[in-house]
């Protein structure tokens, strides 16, 4: 709930800022600047009408809206700092001009260039970002362990996470993403929540894509916050059409090899949702898995449950998008108990949290290469 207060809050007030700067820099009457506040007004609505018209408007309609809300999000993530600092640059310069009693005006930074610098600087990271979004990367970890049975000197395991499946990421994306995977030659596929992007309205032709996925030991699952805004069932089965095992709050032990266990989203977006209320809590759930076996806790949230510490090996996790685009991902590093990639726990355990593979809302990173994660859990020698 604090994630999504602090972006609805800074989103609202950085509308308002763009339109406060752009009205006092260009001088348009009155007339204009009650056009431009209610084109603002709109622009600050439409990221939440999104999924009103998701279950109403045609799919191009819906593409075209989605598009213009978002990137115009994505702009101000930019602008709205960028433009800050510098106003914050010019109002030091003129408490010093008071406390020191000399002229620093050649100091300042004119008002053009507080509005107009921002903006041709959020226009080319956008851009940037734009295409960084699709430099999709493999991460690879390794971990050693004396948990594996006789005669399995290696499990190959591949982590997808925040794929957002919806009416911006689609087809090309997700049927790289299969081309990567099998590349890798995983022996297990994980998805760590947030395959889909809420409805499936638009996107239920892409379990065939999915189907082209090679895991000769299994493909697993567990519900992210997005499964959850949209609707349980309705995701729920598009998940486990797609070939996933879906890991609701218990665990199963593969081919004698490994323990695989999942837990639903908790938190405080998902409202009152009961989707994880009659699931047993996630230490007991883990203690009724073989000891003896490397055990995979995947787990959307990135946080842990200290009653689990020492029952799982290595948790795999998501949801972070590692801020996504820059400068957010300083926001967020205080945000989430573990903000990105790879850190050891107590009593023997681990997590490694991803920055996502596709992308929410905005089709843009900065700063935040999305990633597949490929984890060897290896015979220690």
């Amino acid at each position: 709930m604090l994630v999504f207060s602090f972006i609805t809050v800074s989103y609202v007030l950085a509308n308002y800022y763009f339109f406060f700067k752009l009205t006092h820099v260009i001088h348009i009457g009155t007339p204009f600047s009650i056009v431009l506040g209610l084109c603002v007004f709109i622009m600050t609505l439409s990221p939440a009408l999104i999924p009103v018209y998701s279950h109403r408007s045609s799919e191009k309609s819906l593409r075209a809206i989605s598009y213009i809300a978002y990137m115009w999000l994505a702009f101000l993530v930019i602008f709205f700092p960028t433009g800050v600092i510098l106003d914050l640059y010019n109002l030091i310069v003129q408490m010093s001009h008071s406390v020191m009693d000399e002229s620093l005006s050649g100091r300042m930074i004119s008002a053009e260039k507080t509005l107009f610098f921002p903006m041709l600087l959020s226009l080319a990271i956008n851009i940037y970002g734009f295409f960084e979004a699709r430099y999709l990367g493999i991460e690879h970890l390794v971990m050693p362990t004396t948990k594996l049975p006789p005669g399995v000197d290696k499990v190959r395991i591949a982590q997808i996470s925040d794929l957002h499946l919806g009416i911006i990421v689609r087809d090309s994306l997700l049927k790289k993403v299969v081309r990567k995977l099998n590349a890798e030659s995983p022996d297990i596929v994980v998805s760590t929540g947030d395959l889909v992007d809420g409805t499936t309205r638009h996107i239920r032709h892409l379990t065939e894509i999915f189907k082209d996925i090679q895991s000769p030991l299994g493909s697993y699952a567990v519900m992210g916050n997005h499964e959850i805004y949209g609707g349980v069932e309705e995701t729920a089965g598009f998940v486990e059409d797609a070939g996933f095992t879906l890991l609701r709050g218990k665990g199963v032990t593969v081919n004698n090899m490994i323990n695989i266990a999942g837990v639903d989203f908790k938190g405080g977006e998902t409202g009152k949702s009961t989707h994880a209320s009659s699931q047993e809590p996630e230490s007991e759930m883990l203690s009724k898995l073989p000891e003896s076996l490397y055990t995979i806790l995947l787990k959307h949230g990135a946080n842990t449950d200290t009653a689990s510490l020492g029952r799982f090996d290595l948790q795999l996790s998501g949801h972070t998008h590692k801020g996504q685009i820059f400068p957010m991902t300083l926001a967020t590093m205080f945000m989430f108990q573990y903000h990105s990639g790879f850190t050891k726990l107590p009593k023997g355990s681990a997590i490694h949290v991803s920055r996502g593979t596709g992308t929410s809302g905005p089709p843009i990173r900065f700063l935040s290469r999305p990633e597949i994660t490929i984890i060897d859990i290896v015979r220690e020698k």
